[in-house]
């Protein structure tokens, strides 16, 4: 029997030992939907704290259930290790690593890189390789590929090697990892269809198969250089329209009432998450390679960059009128997360906002719900907590995040001056305070 055979085999019969290479916000998740599936899972990460916690039980991804870990652990169908040797003891291994950007805006492929040569050096024949960590077109046959078939694997043959990104939305209530269709593309048609048999296994939304990693490549940064650009497109509608005197909240809800041909997207103080601000500029620099230039989405990347600064501008304003500068004055910030209702800071509007407001001279402090402490200006910040008295005293209240735990009726009373910029207080019937909004 085959390889190909003898994998489809071990994947239909739920025999197949699945590994996970990264352990965070996607990898977690994904190994989780896997053990529950009813496969034993390895998971594999180079820091030793999220192996040990993992082993323990302790959850620490919000989209993970603390019951479900615990489970599956106790039962035995999922273990975490450092171990990389441990790869021969798999049968598929998909790679959850970072792709984040150097200081140069470059893509930084250097967790793909060692992952792809560990999982090399140690993987058998007749192994699947996926990689999920969102990057630029071409990465899978550039160096996974190259990989694996040093070491005298033919991919298609002997190894399967596809591409398969990642769609987690952090806090999602509606779609998990679990009920999100998955895209998949094979090094060869036999490379695709083993993968795809493992997800349709795993994972209860539809699997969509495409021709090439490189066409599911570039099928995941368009996903998000069109939120990217839609949301700069609202973040210069807003700006706008604060000029022209012009709610851009209410222009929104207006135009969201066609039925086809619109779709709603918000302004705020800046792009946060590991994918949207990032994203983008993997195409952008792989476009170089082909003598384009990325005009639109390179616009778009610097409208979003540019509000932070905006929001502290408008806070200037906003101090100005009740005669007092921004450096000495208090400011709250009203959330560190980068969206609502969830505790991950990566690449948030507020540490770009935290810098700033060092920068000025402001007399600043953070409540989150969510996040205890974060890193920002070169230092850490603890968060701290909402009360009257907090409110009472801040000369200017910046809503930066807009969780459902804060008490906004409370906000309303309480602040002098309150910088929305979120919206967030569209409910609220009474606001005592000044107000303005992006």
């Amino acid at each position: 029997m085959s390889h190909f055979d003898t994998l489809l085999n071990k994947i239909a019969s739920k025999e197949a030992v699945i590994g996970v290479v990264g352990l965070g916000y996607v990898g977690l998740p994904l190994a989780v939907e896997k053990a529950k599936a009813g496969y034993k899972v390895i998971g594999f990460d180079v820091q030793q704290s999220r192996v040990d916690q993992v082993n323990d039980g302790v959850n620490y991804i919000g989209d993970v259930l603390d019951e479900d870990l615990k489970e599956i652990i106790d039962n035995g169908q999922f273990q975490a290790t450092a171990d990389y040797a441990r790869i021969a003891e798999v049968d598929a291994v998909a790679i959850c690593v970072p792709t984040p950007l150097d200081i140069y805006q470059q893509p930084d492929t250097s967790y793909v890189e060692s992952s792809s040569s560990e999982i090399a050096k140690h993987a058998t024949a007749g192994t699947l390789v996926v990689l999920e960590s969102t990057t630029y077109p071409g990465t899978t046959e550039e160096i996974i590929k190259p990989a694996l078939e040093d070491k005298g694997f033919t991919a298609g043959e002997s190894i399967f090697i596809a591409y398969s990104p990642e769609r987690i939305d952090p806090g999602n209530k509606q779609f998990k990892t679990k009920n999100t269709p998955k895209v998949i593309g094979g090094v060869t048609e036999n490379c695709t269809k083993v993968a795809a048999s493992l997800y349709r296994n795993v994972l209860e939304g539809d699997v969509h198969e495409v021709s090439s990693p490189a066409v599911a490549e570039m099928e995941k940064i368009f996903e998000n250089t069109f939120r990217n650009i839609n949301i700069a497109l609202s973040n210069e509608m807003a700006i706008l329209c604060e000029k022209m005197g012009i709610d851009v909240w209410e222009v929104i809800d207006a135009a969201k009432t066609k039925p086809y041909g619109f779709m709603a997207f918000y302004p705020g103080p800046g792009l946060g998450g590991h994918c949207i601000p990032i994203d983008p500029f993997y195409l952008t620099w792989k476009a170089r390679e082909y003598n384009y230039h990325t005009r639109l989405i390179e616009v778009a990347g610097e409208i979003n960059n540019s509000m932070p600064e905006y929001v502290i501008t408008r806070s200037m304003q906003a101090l100005n009128e009740h005669g007092k500068p921004l450096k000495g004055s208090k400011v709250i910030l009203l959330g560190a997360a980068y969206k609502k209702d969830i505790d991950d800071v990566r690449e948030s509007p507020v540490l770009e906002l935290v810098e700033l407001l060092d920068k000025h001279g402001a007399d600043y402090q953070v409540v989150d719900p969510h996040v205890r402490s974060f890193k920002a200006a070169g230092k850490v910040i603890e968060t701290v907590e909402m009360s009257k008295e907090l409110l009472n005293q801040a000369d200017l209240v910046m809503i930066t995040t807009d969780h459902s735990e804060f008490d906004y009726p409370m906000i309303a009373q309480e602040s002098t001056v309150i910088f929305d910029t979120r919206n967030a207080l569209k409910d609220v019937a009474e606001i005592k305070a000044q107000y303005i909004k992006l």
